[in-house]
């Protein structure tokens, strides 16, 4: 971990950070989970987790942007792959809105 690096990055895991995903996991088991002190960012860097955000303005770190752009785009193709899955979960329209959403936000990583 670098105490001098300035930056603000995405965690590895970047579909699985956030608020959002915490109030799944706490919905679902009845408890949330801690939150980490520190963190393996897209850039394989391990940094305190309040120098990580999941909002695509906030990333300073290029590597991180890009690592970011990339998961958002893979989400997008595998939701659009099992919503075509004989008995999938989720609808062909509740699948496009979920791979636009993902394909928007890689945008915004990747652009700003």
């Amino acid at each position: 971990m670098s105490e001098t690096d300035p930056h603000i990055h995405v965690e590895s895991k970047v579909l699985q950070a956030g608020a959002g995903y915490r109030n799944v996991v706490a919905s679902s088991l009845g408890r949330a989970p801690d939150a980490p002190d520190v963190v393996t960012t897209g850039c394989g860097l391990r940094v305190p987790y309040a120098m990580t955000s999941i909002r695509p303005e906030s990333v300073t770190c290029l590597a991180c942007r890009e690592h970011a752009h990339r998961e958002h785009l893979r989400y997008a193709e595998q939701v659009e792959r099992l919503s075509r899955m004989p008995g999938a979960p989720v609808t062909g329209d509740q699948a496009a809105k979920a791979a636009q959403w993902a394909r928007d936000l890689a945008t915004r990583f990747l652009g700003a």
